[in-house]
């Protein structure tokens, strides 16, 4: 038997809604080489989902605990090359509008990396409502978005000896959201 209920005919059920960052993550994909998918994943999560009838989600990365799982990189990644975490520690989402049209769930908003803040739009769904063991009121949401890293000012990249470069422009970016209901 599921936990989860239909969700409400309003965009996001109405409250506070406080991400959960041990059941949820943002995470990141980039090809390398053209070849294979590298992931990274952010493990420091806060978050906050308003429902109702102006609903918002913002939120925060710490940058400085981003992992793709291999120390090397996730060393280059928080160097001035890619995210430059000594003067920039975190990443920032900030909605400006949220519409569900059909069950499609679209945000758009700010998003701030390294210090440059540009519009993106992410493309998902509220996946349901339910109650926990324990006895919160969950709700569960997932989003996508694609990105051109360098307009965010993270362009580092190296030629590759048949031509082309390392890795493309393009960064895909997901996010899974369990938030428990804190009003």
């Amino acid at each position: 038997m599921s936990i989860l209920t239909e969700t409400p005919a309003t965009v996001i059920p109405a409250g506070t809604w406080s991400v959960d960052p041990a059941h949820s993550s943002v995470e990141f994909q980039i090809k390398h080489l053209g070849l294979v998918t590298v992931r990274g994943r952010a493990p420091v999560v806060e978050a906050t989902i308003t429902g109702g009838d102006e609903p918002s989600i913002e939120g925060t990365v710490d940058a400085t605990a981003l992992t793709t799982f291999d120390e090397t990189r996730d060393g280059h990644l928080q160097s001035p090359d890619f995210f430059d975490t000594a003067r920039h520690p975190q990443l920032r989402f900030e909605s400006t509008a949220v519409t569900l049209e059909d069950d499609a769930l679209t945000v758009e908003g700010n998003l701030t990396i390294k210090g440059v803040t540009r519009p993106v739009v992410l493309q998902g769904e509220v996946i349901g409502t339910g109650v926990d063991p324990w006895g919160g009121d969950r709700l569960g949401i997932e989003l996508t978005s694609t990105i051109d890293r360098t307009e965010f000012g993270v362009s580092w990249n190296a030629p590759l000896p048949g031509g082309g470069f390392l890795l493309p422009d393009d960064v895909k970016l997901t996010a899974s959201f369990s938030a428990v209901k804190a009003d």
